[in-house]
Protein backbone atom coordinates (compact mmCIF):
# COMPACT_ATOMS: atom_id res chain seq x y z
CA UNK A 1 0.00 0.00 0.00
CA UNK A 2 1.39 3.72 -0.95
CA UNK A 3 1.67 6.11 1.72
CA UNK A 4 0.30 9.42 1.06
CA UNK A 5 2.31 12.38 1.19
CA UNK A 6 1.60 15.19 3.79
CA UNK A 7 2.16 18.43 3.49
CA UNK A 8 2.17 21.18 6.34
CA UNK A 9 1.30 24.53 5.02
CA UNK A 10 1.16 27.74 7.11
CA UNK A 11 -1.15 30.95 6.30
CA UNK A 12 -4.23 28.99 5.16
CA UNK A 13 -7.24 31.10 6.16
CA UNK A 14 -7.77 32.84 2.76
CA UNK A 15 -5.92 33.28 -0.46
CA UNK A 16 -2.86 31.78 -1.41
CA UNK A 17 -2.78 29.18 1.46
CA UNK A 18 -6.84 28.25 1.21
CA UNK A 19 -6.10 27.25 -2.54
CA UNK A 20 -2.57 25.87 -1.97
CA UNK A 21 -4.65 23.84 0.96
CA UNK A 22 -7.17 22.83 -1.59
CA UNK A 23 -4.73 21.88 -4.12
CA UNK A 24 -2.36 19.06 -2.68
CA UNK A 25 -5.68 18.20 -1.06
CA UNK A 26 -7.06 17.16 -4.69
CA UNK A 27 -3.78 15.75 -6.15
CA UNK A 28 -4.59 13.11 -3.01
CA UNK A 29 -1.96 14.00 -0.20
CA UNK A 30 -2.52 14.38 3.27
CA UNK A 31 -2.99 18.47 3.85
CA UNK A 32 -2.49 19.87 7.66
CA UNK A 33 -3.27 23.64 7.22
CA UNK A 34 -2.57 25.70 9.38
CA UNK A 35 -3.76 29.41 10.42
CA UNK A 36 -3.34 31.48 13.70
CA UNK A 37 -7.29 31.32 14.21
CA UNK A 38 -8.19 27.40 12.72
CA UNK A 39 -11.37 27.36 10.45
CA UNK A 40 -12.85 25.45 7.85
CA UNK A 41 -14.30 28.05 5.58
CA UNK A 42 -13.96 26.93 2.07
CA UNK A 43 -11.41 24.33 2.87
CA UNK A 44 -12.57 21.05 2.02
CA UNK A 45 -14.54 18.81 4.95
CA UNK A 46 -12.07 15.53 4.29
CA UNK A 47 -10.24 12.77 6.54
CA UNK A 48 -7.01 14.13 4.82
CA UNK A 49 -7.07 17.97 5.74
CA UNK A 50 -6.76 18.51 8.98
CA UNK A 51 -6.94 22.53 10.05
CA UNK A 52 -4.53 23.33 13.23
CA UNK A 53 -3.70 26.61 15.11
CA UNK A 54 0.00 28.04 14.07
CA UNK A 55 1.09 31.48 14.79
CA UNK A 56 4.49 31.99 13.31
CA UNK A 57 5.11 34.64 15.67
CA UNK A 58 4.71 32.37 18.60
CA UNK A 59 7.33 29.71 19.48
CA UNK A 60 5.26 28.09 21.41
CA UNK A 61 2.02 27.62 18.85
CA UNK A 62 5.59 26.24 16.27
CA UNK A 63 6.08 23.99 18.54
CA UNK A 64 2.23 22.30 19.13
CA UNK A 65 1.50 22.82 16.01
CA UNK A 66 4.41 20.61 14.84
CA UNK A 67 4.52 17.83 17.60
CA UNK A 68 0.74 17.25 16.76
CA UNK A 69 1.46 17.32 12.72
CA UNK A 70 3.17 14.14 12.67
CA UNK A 71 5.39 13.41 10.32
CA UNK A 72 5.55 15.41 6.98
CA UNK A 73 6.96 15.41 3.89
CA UNK A 74 6.64 19.29 2.72
CA UNK A 75 6.65 22.27 4.97
CA UNK A 76 5.33 25.31 3.09
CA UNK A 77 6.13 29.08 4.31
CA UNK A 78 2.82 30.98 3.15
CA UNK A 79 2.16 32.82 6.01
CA UNK A 80 2.91 36.81 5.30
CA UNK A 81 1.32 40.23 5.92
CA UNK A 82 2.69 43.60 4.25
CA UNK A 83 2.03 47.07 4.19
CA UNK A 84 2.78 49.59 1.62
CA UNK A 85 3.77 53.60 2.33
CA UNK A 86 6.80 56.08 2.51
CA UNK A 87 9.49 54.00 4.81
CA UNK A 88 10.23 57.40 6.29
CA UNK A 89 6.05 57.43 7.69
CA UNK A 90 6.52 53.72 9.18
CA UNK A 91 6.40 53.69 12.88
CA UNK A 92 9.25 51.00 13.74
CA UNK A 93 6.92 48.65 15.21
CA UNK A 94 5.08 47.96 11.86
CA UNK A 95 8.48 47.28 10.57
CA UNK A 96 9.16 44.84 13.15
CA UNK A 97 5.81 43.28 12.73
CA UNK A 98 6.17 42.69 9.07
CA UNK A 99 9.84 41.14 9.66
CA UNK A 100 8.23 38.79 12.57
CA UNK A 101 6.00 37.52 10.74
CA UNK A 102 7.57 37.46 7.16
CA UNK A 103 11.02 37.19 7.92
CA UNK A 104 11.63 35.52 11.71
CA UNK A 105 8.61 33.34 11.49
CA UNK A 106 9.94 31.25 8.63
CA UNK A 107 12.86 31.10 10.16
CA UNK A 108 11.17 29.95 12.84
CA UNK A 109 8.73 27.17 11.17
CA UNK A 110 12.22 25.62 10.11
CA UNK A 111 13.71 25.33 13.17
CA UNK A 112 10.96 23.00 14.40
CA UNK A 113 10.69 21.33 10.88
CA UNK A 114 14.05 20.62 9.92
CA UNK A 115 15.66 18.90 12.77
CA UNK A 116 12.90 16.38 11.67
CA UNK A 117 14.20 15.92 8.10
CA UNK A 118 17.83 16.30 8.69
CA UNK A 119 17.10 12.46 10.97
CA UNK A 120 14.82 11.22 8.27
CA UNK A 121 17.51 12.57 5.54
CA UNK A 122 14.66 13.56 3.40
CA UNK A 123 11.90 16.60 3.00
CA UNK A 124 11.05 19.78 0.98
CA UNK A 125 11.18 23.37 2.03
CA UNK A 126 9.05 25.74 0.13
CA UNK A 127 9.15 29.26 0.89
CA UNK A 128 7.04 32.06 -0.27
CA UNK A 129 8.22 35.29 -1.04
CA UNK A 130 7.19 37.85 -3.87
CA UNK A 131 7.97 38.86 -7.12
CA UNK A 132 9.05 42.41 -5.53
CA UNK A 133 12.44 40.36 -5.36
CA UNK A 134 13.14 40.34 -9.14
CA UNK A 135 11.83 44.04 -9.32
CA UNK A 136 11.52 47.28 -7.01
CA UNK A 137 8.37 48.27 -6.66
CA UNK A 138 7.53 51.60 -4.95
CA UNK A 139 6.53 52.20 -1.46
CA UNK A 140 7.33 48.90 -0.21
CA UNK A 141 10.70 49.19 0.63
CA UNK A 142 9.84 47.38 4.18
CA UNK A 143 7.81 44.66 2.56
CA UNK A 144 10.51 43.96 -0.03
CA UNK A 145 13.27 44.33 2.98
CA UNK A 146 11.24 41.07 4.60
CA UNK A 147 10.60 38.91 1.66
CA UNK A 148 14.55 39.51 0.05
CA UNK A 149 15.95 38.54 3.70
CA UNK A 150 13.93 34.81 2.63
CA UNK A 151 15.68 34.68 -0.65
CA UNK A 152 19.22 35.43 0.68
CA UNK A 153 18.60 32.93 3.43
CA UNK A 154 16.77 30.35 1.86
CA UNK A 155 19.77 30.44 -1.06
CA UNK A 156 21.95 29.44 1.65
CA UNK A 157 20.20 26.97 3.70
CA UNK A 158 19.79 24.71 -0.13
CA UNK A 159 23.29 24.62 0.23
CA UNK A 160 23.02 23.96 3.46
CA UNK A 161 20.27 20.66 3.63
CA UNK A 162 21.13 19.83 0.68
CA UNK A 163 24.07 17.34 2.41
CA UNK A 164 20.96 15.44 4.26
CA UNK A 165 19.47 15.00 0.71
CA UNK A 166 16.16 17.92 1.97
CA UNK A 167 15.60 20.17 -0.89
CA UNK A 168 14.88 23.96 -0.70
CA UNK A 169 12.77 25.95 -3.11
CA UNK A 170 11.44 29.29 -3.64
CA UNK A 171 8.20 30.47 -5.03
CA UNK A 172 7.75 33.83 -6.19
CA UNK A 173 3.76 34.82 -6.74
CA UNK A 174 3.04 38.14 -8.90
CA UNK A 175 0.58 40.72 -7.99
CA UNK A 176 -2.98 39.13 -7.26
CA UNK A 177 -6.30 39.44 -5.32
CA UNK A 178 -4.31 38.49 -1.89
CA UNK A 179 -1.02 40.92 -1.73
CA UNK A 180 -4.21 43.82 -2.12
CA UNK A 181 -2.86 44.98 0.89
CA UNK A 182 -1.85 48.38 -0.79
CA UNK A 183 -5.46 48.68 -0.96
CA UNK A 184 -6.55 46.80 2.60
CA UNK A 185 -3.54 47.06 4.84
CA UNK A 186 -5.29 48.17 7.93
CA UNK A 187 -4.28 49.49 10.69
CA UNK A 188 -0.63 48.90 9.30
CA UNK A 189 -1.68 51.45 6.36
CA UNK A 190 -3.31 53.97 8.80
CA UNK A 191 -0.61 57.53 8.14
CA UNK A 192 1.87 55.94 6.28
CA UNK A 193 1.07 58.17 3.14
CA UNK A 194 2.16 61.61 4.47
CA UNK A 195 0.94 64.52 2.61
CA UNK A 196 4.13 65.03 0.42
CA UNK A 197 3.49 61.44 -1.00
CA UNK A 198 0.02 62.16 -1.94
CA UNK A 199 0.68 62.99 -5.42
CA UNK A 200 3.17 60.14 -5.92
CA UNK A 201 1.24 57.29 -4.56
CA UNK A 202 -2.05 58.18 -5.82
CA UNK A 203 -1.53 56.77 -9.39
CA UNK A 204 0.51 53.76 -7.77
CA UNK A 205 -2.32 53.08 -5.52
CA UNK A 206 -4.60 53.19 -8.50
CA UNK A 207 -2.59 50.67 -10.44
CA UNK A 208 -2.97 48.13 -7.50
CA UNK A 209 -6.60 48.77 -7.03
CA UNK A 210 -7.26 47.63 -11.04
CA UNK A 211 -9.34 44.46 -10.60
CA UNK A 212 -7.50 42.85 -13.74
CA UNK A 213 -4.60 41.27 -11.86
CA UNK A 214 -2.57 38.50 -13.60
CA UNK A 215 -1.59 36.67 -11.05
CA UNK A 216 -4.71 33.67 -9.64
CA UNK A 217 -4.56 31.46 -6.06
CA UNK A 218 -4.45 28.85 -8.55
CA UNK A 219 -1.32 29.71 -10.19
CA UNK A 220 0.30 29.86 -7.53
CA UNK A 221 -0.89 26.85 -5.64
CA UNK A 222 0.21 24.99 -8.95
CA UNK A 223 3.94 26.45 -8.93
CA UNK A 224 4.03 25.64 -5.10
CA UNK A 225 3.05 21.93 -5.92
CA UNK A 226 5.66 21.81 -8.70
CA UNK A 227 8.51 23.24 -6.55
CA UNK A 228 7.44 20.79 -3.63
CA UNK A 229 8.12 18.15 -6.25
CA UNK A 230 11.02 19.34 -8.27
CA UNK A 231 13.82 17.00 -8.16
CA UNK A 232 16.39 19.47 -9.59
CA UNK A 233 18.55 21.95 -8.52
CA UNK A 234 15.79 24.63 -9.32
CA UNK A 235 15.90 27.26 -6.85
CA UNK A 236 13.35 29.85 -8.06
CA UNK A 237 10.14 29.67 -9.13
CA UNK A 238 7.87 32.54 -10.01
CA UNK A 239 4.36 32.26 -9.97
CA UNK A 240 1.90 34.24 -12.42
CA UNK A 241 2.59 35.50 -15.67
CA UNK A 242 3.70 38.94 -14.10
CA UNK A 243 6.35 37.04 -11.75
CA UNK A 244 7.49 35.31 -14.96
CA UNK A 245 7.97 37.86 -17.19
CA UNK A 246 9.83 39.79 -14.40
CA UNK A 247 12.24 36.91 -13.76
CA UNK A 248 12.64 36.83 -17.32
CA UNK A 249 13.85 40.48 -17.32
CA UNK A 250 15.66 40.26 -14.56
CA UNK A 251 18.24 37.54 -16.28
CA UNK A 252 18.31 39.49 -19.83
CA UNK A 253 19.38 42.60 -17.53
CA UNK A 254 22.02 40.70 -16.39
CA UNK A 255 23.50 38.76 -19.58
CA UNK A 256 26.32 40.70 -21.06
Amino acid sequence: MTTLKTVLITGCSSGYGAETARYFHEKGWNVIATMRNPRLGDLPKSERLRILALDVTKPESITAAVATAGPIDVVVNNAGIGVVGAFEATPMTTIREVFETNTFGVMAVLQAVVPHFRERRAGVVVNVTSSVTLAAMPLAAVYTASKVAIEGFTASLAHELGAFNVRVKLVEPGYGPTTRFAVNGGERMQGVIPKAYESFAQPIFAAFAQPALTTKESDVAEVIWRAANDESGTLHFPAGPDAVALAQASRESRTP
